[in-house]
């Protein structure tokens, strides 16, 4: 359960903090790429606790070559034969990157638990080799950072009422994040038992209260910002050259190239 909901954050304030937070995201990006460090960030909470939106604003103003996002689907039928940190070990960052997982290999410890998608003795051996895969990664110099999204159950359930009503977010929904509603005891359990089992020193796990999105967005970009050690790095010094004489080029007739129709001005 979230904790108790602070007053509702003013637009304005949200907006000017989110710029400022943003600009400081394409620094620690132009650290990243000229250090040749290696950043990958963790999202992970209940349905509807406010990741996409969040990774959404955090990569708003990146660089995609640079920083790029992780969701990935279900597991192939090869996939689910291999080792299972395999497939999410494809996709973390060489030298210069940053890689946000919208979800992760958490998913064992998670909705595959929950759900029974996995047997409970690959469930306890995830547990084990979590701790360990992370140490791996750390001591490989990768900077990781895990965040959970707490969100309480009522809030949950009216961003599902919401979803189901707008065109645009009814893509959100599936059968499977309704069902998690019937289940949220049994996901608290699972969450409570990942916990104790992975917020390890090495990669800790920091938790986000997301009842509120905009704060929760900037309490999480915030602290992303504050654990990097990152500076300032001089862009190049660029200047747009003169344009040089005209050879005499002429463009082709437009009645030789066909054009988008101007829809705009219908309006």
């Amino acid at each position: 359960m979230a904790g108790t909901k602070a007053a509702e954050l003013p637009r304005k304030a949200y907006e000017v903090e989110l710029l400022r937070l943003q600009t400081e995201l394409v620094k620690l990006q132009e650290w990243v790429r000229a250090t040749g460090a290696r950043l990958v960030v963790i999202f992970e909470g209940r349905d509807a606790a406010g990741k996409g939106g969040t990774i959404k604003r955090v990569t708003e103003h990146l660089n995609p070559r640079i920083a790029r996002i992780a969701a990935l689907p279900k597991p192939t039928e090869r996939e689910r034969t291999q080792w299972y940190f395999q497939r999410y070990a494809e996709h973390l960052p060489a030298a210069g990157e940053i890689v946000l997982f919208d979800r992760s290999w958490y998913n064992r410890a998670g909705v595959e638990r929950v759900m029974g998608f996995c047997t409970k003795e690959e469930y306890q051996l995830f547990l084990r080799h979590c701790p360990i895969f992370e140490r791996m990664l750390v001591e490989s110099r990768i900077l990781l950072r895990k965040y959970w999204f707490s969100v309480s159950d009522t809030e949950q359930q009216d961003r599902f009422r919401k979803r189901l009503d707008d065109p645009l977010r009814r893509w959100k929904l599936s059968p499977m994040d309704l069902e998690s509603i019937t289940h949220w005891e049994a996901y608290s359990r699972a969450k409570d038992e990942m916990l104790i089992h992975t917020d390890i020193t090495e990669a800790p796990w920091y938790i986000v209260e997301s009842d509120d999105k905009r704060r929760a967005r900037l309490n999480m970009m915030a602290h992303l910002l504050s654990t990097v050690p990152y500076h300032d790095v001089p862009p190049p010094v660029l200047e747009l050259p003169e344009r040089p004489p005209s050879t005499g080029y002429e463009r082709p007739p437009r009645d030789l190239q066909t054009y988008v129709p101007d829809h705009s001005a219908s309006l």
